[in-house]
């Protein structure tokens, strides 16, 4: 509320929001700030120093973004001016956070997740934000205290272990053939296994699915 009220002043009343011929900072703040789309939880901070003194601009300010973390706000005065202001853009969000670690190969247990609000901007991929997302799939690597959980940290439960014995399903328009083999790696479901025939010896390449069966193509 407070800074539309800023903006609306802005537009239409310089006059009133400087003195001694000087633009007020707070007035420069406002225009660089309203320059950036906002959405939901989302916070745009421009970085102005409160010594700063640029003359007084009879017209409305301009501002426009000048690159992902500066704006361009410029008076259209004849003896006008244009200043760069620094911004920095943060979106608060819920995300799923390990209460302890978590070891390389083990399934995340429900009590060790909690939800934490965070500043997605800052974050390095996508961040998982329900729990029924994570408990019980299987860390990738060693995951630390604290971090927030992403879905490129997690795998799902293999569904084929090596050396086990599998169906081979292969179809072909109405032609359904089925044989059986032995997984030559893991694999959980949606992910690639080699399969070896036990009497060929031929290996074949299929996908795992939910029930366990390997489909090849």
């Amino acid at each position: 509320m407070i800074r539309s009220l800023l903006i609306l002043l802005l537009c239409v009343a310089p006059d009133a929001l400087a003195e001694d011929g000087v633009q007020p900072v707070f007035a420069i703040r406002a225009a660089a700030e309203s320059a950036i789309a906002g959405g939901p939880g989302m916070q745009v901070q421009a970085s102005i120093d409160e010594r700063l003194r640029m003359p007084r601009c009879v017209a409305p300010l301009s501002a426009m973004p000048s690159n992902a973390a500066t704006v361009e706000v410029s008076c259209s005065d004849p003896a006008g001016w244009k200043l760069y202001v620094p911004v920095r853009v943060s979106r608060s969000g819920s995300v799923l956070v390990l209460t302890r670690p978590v070891a390389a190969g083990m399934p995340i247990p429900a009590d060790a997740l909690v939800l934490e609000t965070r500043d997605l901007m800052r974050l390095s991929g996508s961040a998982l934000d329900r729990p029924e997302l994570a408990v019980g799939r299987i860390a990738r690597r060693a995951l630390s205290a604290g971090m927030p959980l992403g879905a490129s940290d997690l795998s799902r439960p293999a569904a084929v272990r090596r050396g086990q014995l599998v169906t081979l399903v292969a179809r072909s328009g109405g032609l359904e053939v089925r044989a059986s083999g032995k997984a030559i790696n893991d694999g959980a479901p949606g992910e690639h296994v080699m399969v070896e025939n036990p009497l060929s010896r031929r290996q074949v390449q299929g996908v795992v699915q939910d029930s366990g069966e390997v489909w090849v193509q």
